[in-house]
């Protein structure tokens, strides 16, 4: 499609944004950027994880995206669009991404033209047709693409295209071995085949997903080794949703890259479920998996409806160990379901099972985070407890029947932040929030002596903490 002066063709007269990624290279707009290119349009890319907003680029463009795949993008997202329509009134503003769909009625009432679900690039091409008079033949675009619950369509897949982004050292890095590596971030798969309750994806995505093309994986991690990249970190909700499909893009990417590592996500019953396939993903290249065990109790596992027990994660832990991966687990202490009693059992896990460098601080203080659309309204467990919808803050309130909890998890809340601006070592902190749980449950913490760890023999991880 050749160019026209003033079109939305022109280089940088769309703009997409993304807010935050995990510190990843955002694949939120790098997707939709490559199906944009391939019809003729040179969209530009921001990442305000990295750098200020842009004001030329926003004045420039005439279409502007932004990227919210998870809560913080959202809040960040929302934010920078009261900028970007100070600065550009005239633009068309358009949301996309799962956190998009879930706030669909707020962003269309207050800030976006626009709003698309977490598969935008079909439409968001569409979108740009026609704002471009290039498809006067299209049916006008709808105010939501195919990413609400049903009818999901599946996407049409392309490699990535980064052009624009920052280098690969701006983003978090492999820590292994007391050194830091570079990382760069693909999907095998998009969505997830499982609906727990307070995930997300499955109002957005109704239990389906889809696996990309071998080729197109392979292709952008060749893209990504070539910019420096000696590990790849799969962003896939979970890895193991296609395990026969995981499985070959491993031996694949191992073949083609024999010394590049990777890591990726799955479920614990996974691991469980496929746990004659670990041996062979360690074998390719796997150094850590991130687990969303959430917790230690059975109560709240169900309330979730997490599809394991609380039995299983010490399992799991042992099955990686037997084959050379790191577990990583991520939990959500702090919901309506847990006690002060099964919250200091999940520390002593934490301490007996020598997960403190795999742990990190924050993952000890963590409240559930209820959004518009989640699964959890409406259940018999949830409902009790439910407050008001937030809509400027995109959640619904919820308190817990002990008051304890919600002031221990306020209180831990500040001491993790604290220590992470000060640089204080985890096991230090570990023990801060060891004693004010006990000292919420009226006790003193028994004395415990954690030795500093060497950072050379710390377990592998990526250097971001880990939030949503």
């Amino acid at each position: 499609m050749p160019s026209r002066s003033g079109g939305l063709s022109a280089p940088g007269r769309i703009l997409l944004i993304s807010c935050y990624e995990l510190g990843r290279p955002p694949l939120g707009i790098a997707g939709p950027a490559a199906q944009l290119a391939r019809h003729g349009f040179r969209p530009a890319l921001l990442d305000l994880s990295q750098c200020a907003l842009d004001q030329e680029a926003v004045r420039a463009a005439g279409l502007i995206g932004i990227s919210v795949p998870m809560h913080t993008a959202l809040v960040l997202g929302v934010e920078a669009a009261r900028h970007i329509r100070a600065l550009n009134p005239a633009a068309h503003l358009c949301f996309f991404g799962s956190y998009a769909a879930l706030n669909r009625a707020h962003l269309a009432a207050h800030v976006a033209d626009t709003v698309l679900g977490p598969e935008p690039a079909a439409a968001l091409l569409r979108l740009a047709q026609r704002l471009d008079g290039a498809a006067t033949d299209l049916a006008p675009p709808p105010d939501r693409d195919a990413g609400a619950a049903h009818g999901l369509a599946r996407p049409q897949f392309a490699a990535p295209r980064r052009e624009g982004l920052p280098e690969l050292s701006r983003y978090a890095k492999l820590a292994v071995g007391g050194e830091e590596r570079l990382s760069g971030t693909v999907e095998a798969t998009r969505g997830c085949k499982y609906l727990c309750r307070h995930c997300p994806l499955p109002p957005v995505y109704d239990g389906r997903f889809f696996a990309v093309p071998q080729e197109i994986v392979l292709e952008d991690v060749a893209a990504l080794v070539a910019a420096g990249a000696a590990h790849i970190s799969f962003a896939d909700a979970d890895f193991l949703n296609g395990p026969t499909h995981a499985l070959r893009v491993a031996r694949a990417l191992h073949r083609h890259h024999p010394g590049l590592t990777f890591d990726f996500t799955t479920r614990i019953a996974h691991l469980i479920a496929h746990r004659a396939l670990l041996p062979e993903l360690a074998a390719c290249g796997a150094l850590f998996v991130v687990s969303a065990a959430e917790s230690l109790n059975d109560e709240v596992l169900l309330a979730l409806d997490k599809g394991h027990r609380a039995a299983d994660v010490p399992r799991a832990l042992d099955l990686t160990r037997e084959v050379g991966l790191t577990l990583r687990p991520t939990f959500v202490p702090f919901t309506p379901w847990e006690t002060l009693e099964s919250y200091l059992a999940l520390l002593d896990f934490v301490q007996r099972e020598d997960l403190l460098r795999q742990v990190d601080a924050v993952q000890l203080t963590i409240r559930l985070l209820v959004p518009p659309g989640s699964a959890l309204l409406g259940t018999p467990a949830f409902e009790p407890v439910r407050g008001e919808l937030h809509a400027e803050t995109f959640t619904w309130d919820w308190r817990h029947a002990d008051p304890r909890m919600d002031a221990l998890q306020q209180e831990l809340t500040r001491l993790v932040a604290a220590a992470a601006e000060s640089g204080e070592a985890g096991e230090a902190t570990f023990l801060r929030i060891r004693e004010a749980a006990h000292a919420a449950a009226g006790r003193v913490a028994p004395p415990l002596e954690l030795p500093l760890a060497d950072a050379a023999l710390a377990p592998p991880r990526m250097t971001e903490v880990w939030f949503c």
